[in-house]
């Protein structure tokens, strides 16, 4: 009896170690494809394009995709976390794990792209160490699937409905307010305080890696590759597009993609850009996917920039045509530049989105549907809010975000047990009515 009874206690404590560490993996995984949903998008897309589904790539499926795989992950970690649902979260758990450790043996067989971007930007893992990683969360998920019923539950079964629905509430919404504005963490090297003159840095005496910036331009239906070096000075050539190739691979700094093409002649105003006092910076990486709804208060903020003297450019990675389109439907005076696609994705998560910089600086950014209006530019940015900067620790963020899901969930559960202790006190007065009978 004793030794049945050890086994027991150790099958439960191991059950409810395999159970903490699903969940932990689990509402990290869909917290940080939430908190970056544009940056998950980009990933959804590069595994269509790899698959062949690259016309599915281009319309709202991977943007669906996004959304509908951070809500599973978070809501089945939420699951695992309350111990609610439990033959549900651990057969589904089974069948997800398996589909997912047989994914990524084929990324990492096969490498058609460079991470399988589970964790996003926070935590990047090489395709082997991905499949790895999965492999052993199969231990914990083939525990779950047959010893699923000895997972303690933190809930009542007439609670767990309502935890249930509040998990899955929360991680729509908080994806839906990362979509329209930008990830409350921001784990790239342009994040808010990010020095770019410090990030581009190479420390004495390290090997560098080689890149090219290779520059396709048409002329008569004709394209070429131009380098920096052998720019087209013929205005007849139209700029097609712009990337940058890795040649020879060495040190890389945080920041090693950072360059900018004059659009009207060609030259290098990097330095130019990262030495002003203050400069805006409108980030579209496609002119002709960006939205326009807010075209007037950008024109508006350019012309504030010009009255106070501040630099102005709309980086993007579109072509001459595109450029000239955007300049008629808009209105758009402001001078253009050239940047790499993946270097302006990695920016800001938004198209259009505006960066403010000081001196290198990244002072502030703000997504399409929270460009300053002529309400808050009412001085110079020295004197106001927004041209200074202020950044919010992590801890104060993350504490935001355990209030805003913890506390609603942490009143459910007093709730609950008020209502048993009512239930429990009428049964007893109940009980000692019919004996006194």
């Amino acid at each position: 009896m004793e030794k049945n009874k050890f086994i027991n206690i150790v099958v439960l404590v191991w059950v409810n170690i395999c159970r903490a560490v699903l969940a932990t993996v689990f509402i990290l995984s869909g917290f940080i494809k939430a908190n970056d949903p544009m940056g998950t998008v980009y990933k959804v897309q590069d595994y269509m394009e790899a698959i062949g589904f690259m016309d599915l790539g281009t319309g709202l499926m991977p943007y669906v995709v996004t959304w509908a795989i951070a809500m599973i992950e978070f809501t089945l970690g939420s699951y695992f976390l309350f111990g609610i649902r439990r033959r549900l979260a651990s057969v589904f758990n089974m069948f997800f794990m398996s589909f997912m450790t047989g994914v990524t043996l084929w990324l990492a067989i096969d490498n058609p792209i460079s991470d399988c971007g589970c964790f996003g930007d926070a935590l990047t893992l090489t395709n082997w160490e991905t499949f790895w990683k999965n492999i052993c969360l199969m231990v914990p998920s083939v525990t779950l699937f047959f010893k699923h019923s000895q997972i303690l539950k933190i809930v009542t079964n007439k609670m767990d409905w309502l935890v249930a629905m509040y998990s899955s509430i929360f991680i729509f919404l908080f994806t839906y307010y990362t979509f329209r504005n930008l990830p409350v963490f921001d784990f790239r090297p342009y994040h808010i305080g990010a020095d770019i003159n410090r990030g581009m840095e190479i420390p004495e005496g390290a090997k560098l890696s080689v890149y090219e910036t290779i520059f396709t331009y048409e002329k008569k239906g004709e394209k070429k590759d131009f380098t920096i070096d052998n720019f087209p000075t013929d205005s007849t050539w139209k700029f097609v597009e712009s990337r940058t190739i890795l040649k020879e691979k060495g040190y890389e700094p945080p920041i090693k993609d950072f360059l900018a093409i004059n659009n009207d002649d060609g030259f290098d105003i990097t330095e130019t850009i990262l030495g002003e006092n203050y400069v805006f910076l409108l980030v579209a990486p496609w002119l002709e996917k960006a939205d326009d709804s807010s075209m007037d208060l950008i024109n508006e903020l350019y012309d504030y920039s010009r009255d106070h003297g501040y630099g102005f450019y709309c980086v993007t990675a579109s072509s001459d045509e595109a450029i000239s389109r955007w300049q008629d439907y808009t209105g758009a005076e402001y001078p253009f530049a050239t940047m790499d696609e993946i270097t302006l994705k990695t920016i800001i998560r938004s198209n259009p989105g505006l960066v403010l910089l000081k001196d290198g600086v990244v002072i502030n950014k703000w997504s399409n549907f929270s460009i300053p209006d002529e309400y808050l530019l009412t001085d110079s940015l020295d004197k106001l809010d927004i041209g200074h900067l202020e950044i919010q620790t992590v801890w104060d963020k993350l504490k935001n975000i355990l209030v805003w899901f913890f506390g609603p969930l942490l009143l459910f559960i007093f709730v609950d047990l008020l209502w048993l202790g009512y239930q429990k006190k009428n049964k007893i007065v109940s009980s000692s009515s019919n004996n006194d009978k």
